[in-house]
């Protein structure tokens, strides 16, 4: 599975596990790498996230409330939340499923 840049983050890059080229109809699953230094500024998406920390800590800011997470936490993103992720550890890796919908990444403010 090829690893692609995310270009809203930096040293982030994403993989898409299962999705509907896979014959997923509901769902993609998708694999986060965020190496040293890295992260997502705040932002929000059209659809709800579900995520699994693999490896790694970070915070993770989602609405006004900040969570520090690590190994086989769990975080759920409810659609047009704003959202940050800042890694402590590298590399900070976790699953995200989405739902198969059209989806928008829309920044909205600086760098948490």
């Amino acid at each position: 599975m090829e690893r692609q840049a995310v270009a809203a983050g930096s040293a982030t890059e994403t993989q898409v596990l299962l999705g509907p080229e896979d014959g997923a109809p509901n769902f993609a699953m998708r694999r986060f790498i965020m190496g040293a230094g890295g992260g997502m500024p705040r932002h929000t998406n059209r659809v709800e996230h579900e995520q699994f920390v693999l490896k790694g800590r970070a915070r993770v800011g989602i609405g006004d409330r900040v969570f520090e997470v690590g190994p086989e936490d769990v975080l759920y993103i409810p659609a047009d939340t704003p959202h940050f992720y800042e890694v402590l550890e590298a590399p900070f890796e976790f699953l995200c499923m989405v739902p198969n919908q059209p989806d928008r990444i829309e920044l909205v403010g600086p760098e948490c």
